[in-house]
């Protein structure tokens, strides 16, 4: 009798696990992806407000930034609950730089030095362009500071990019800027 009920039982634990596989194949197939385990980035949520690198990537003034964040591996952290400020340069602003410079930095041997500039466009907090003052220093997640100054009502950082417009997102705001902010170099 024992034989018979550790048989039995030894077929229904298959037959479950043959079942649970089964339907994870399905699954997959229908869907024509794999499980793969993703970071913050990888949740879908299309009821809330978007975050700063939704907000990027819906931008076609922000396809170079996109590419940047995307390089530096930032795009998870940038998709965490914040709150960030970002100071987020428009395909243009880069278009400032010399020539190839944008190039050089997207490289693979380039990738610290381009996640610091990235994050010398970044603070903890939120920071809205009407609350600046002139003088205001903020410290940026590189460790370094910017320097706020207003002039004829336009806010502008480290006297080289001015805030054009400001967007809000669910984890921050991003304040979109015609510049490209680089860190003072290190000593």
């Amino acid at each position: 009798m024992r034989k018979i009920f550790l048989a039995t039982s030894m077929i229904c634990i298959t037959m479950l696990m043959s079942c649970e596989n089964s339907t994870k194949q399905a699954a997959e197939t229908e869907t024509g992806t794999e499980a793969v385990a993703t970071g913050q980035s990888g949740v879908q949520d299309d009821l809330s407000q978007k975050n700063v690198v939704q907000v990027a990537i819906g931008s076609k003034d922000h396809s170079t930034l996109v590419t940047a964040i995307q390089a530096a591996e930032l795009v998870d952290a940038l998709s965490n609950a914040g709150p960030f400020t970002v100071f987020a340069p428009t395909n243009a602003a880069f278009d400032k730089l010399p020539a190839g410079t944008v190039d050089n930095l997207l490289k693979p041997e380039s990738k610290d030095d381009l996640a610091n500039i990235l994050q010398y466009h970044v603070s903890l907090g939120v920071f809205k362009a009407e609350s600046f003052t002139d003088g205001q220093i903020i410290g940026q997640v590189n460790g370094n500071d910017i320097k706020i100054s207003i002039s004829d009502g336009k806010v502008m950082i480290n006297e080289s990019a001015i805030i054009v417009a400001s967007v809000p997102a669910s984890n921050g705001i991003i304040h979109i800027i015609d510049g490209v902010l680089l860190p003072p170099a290190a000593n």
